[in-house]
């Protein structure tokens, strides 16, 4: 009960974020220093993650290739081609903008800290769980630009280059996460002493995040631009999309012969979407294009996919094999 209030509590906090920057957006100068704040807050986030994850999970977790590999398949390459297939249907209903924030979410990678903690709610594979989530956000840091460059930018700004995007999100996110983990023997230990220290900064970052994205887009238009209706077709795209890839996250692994533990790393892993990476990566990917339009459809698809897997999670935990 106390897990899926404190998931509450942070979906609460980021409606809050969307209806104050509605009604109070920062702008001008106060916007950029809030958003340098908001890069720092990142940084100091990932390199927390870093240095959190133990040398012992990632050996561990990295003997567990062929789960890695099915992972991977769904994250980045059965999203993207559901996202491709449809845009027939989507770019008419959503417009532009909004079906380019749909297709890079399915660009991005799997989330890190809900995957292993649903995982472990499950009774899953934990160790490979956390390797699993944490090279692919690792790896996604490579391939979202790389995509996002060949099948939307590319389509609208000729001759972009996804290079200079991959070494920013490197020294963003890379470059930190790796100091984590060099620099962990002293800061772990420190982090054992005040444990909340890594949610306060996941949730605040995305908070900030959030906040200084949808502020530029209130000061650009955003609620003339996407009505309730347009909203609700949203909503209910992030559903279908979730639904498909869950059913096939459940019934391939069983297909393919992974046991019980496995099945439930990969169903976790393999369905879910990353807020945390997703808004600073957006942040350097779509320079000049309505950021809060682009990060509208993983802000609702991160709510769906977390109240769904807390449910399916509680369940299997219920369950005695």
């Amino acid at each position: 009960m106390l897990k899926f209030l404190a998931l509450d509590r942070f979906t609460i906090l980021l409606f809050v974020m969307v209806i104050l920057a509605s009604i109070a957006p920062v702008s001008g100068e106060a916007a950029f220093i809030f958003g340098k704040v908001t890069t720092v807050a990142i940084a100091i986030l990932f390199f927390l993650h870093g240095a959190k994850l133990s040398r012992e999970a990632v050996i561990e977790g990295l003997l567990h290739w062929k789960m890695h590999g099915l992972v991977f398949a769904f994250t980045f390459a059965l999203f993207p081609i559901l996202g491709l297939l449809a845009k027939p249907l989507l770019l008419p209903m959503l417009g532009q903008e909004l079906y380019w924030g749909f297709l890079f979410m399915c660009f991005l990678p799997s989330t890190v800290q809900s995957s292993i903690a649903f995982t472990s709610v499950a009774q899953g594979n934990v160790a490979a769980a956390v390797c699993s989530a944490s090279f692919s956000n690792l790896i996604g840091m490579f391939i979202t630009p790389i995509l996002v460059a060949f099948f939307i930018l590319g389509q609208s700004q000729h001759g972009f280059d996804p290079t200079q995007s991959i070494i920013q999100i490197s020294l963003l996110l890379l470059l930190p996460f790796i100091l984590g983990q060099v620099l962990r023997p002293w800061v772990f230990p420190l982090m054992q002493k005040t444990p909340k220290i890594v949610k306060v900064f996941d949730q605040g970052s995305i908070l900030m995040v959030v906040y200084g994205a949808f502020s530029s887009a209130v000061v650009a238009g955003l609620w003339q631009v996407v009505s309730l209706k347009t909203l609700l077709l949203l909503i209910v795209a992030c559903s279908v999309l979730l639904t498909v890839v869950m059913v096939l996250t459940l019934w391939v692994p069983k297909l393919l012969g992974f046991n019980t533990a496995d099945q439930r790393a990969i169903f976790f892993c393999g369905s879910k979407k990353t807020l945390a990476s997703g808004v600073p990566m957006a942040q350097i990917l779509f320079i000049g294009q309505p950021l809060g339009m682009i990060v509208l459809p993983i802000m609702i698809f991160h709510q769906i996919q977390l109240m769904v897997c807390g449910i399916i999670a509680n369940a299997w935990a219920k369950q005695k094999d």
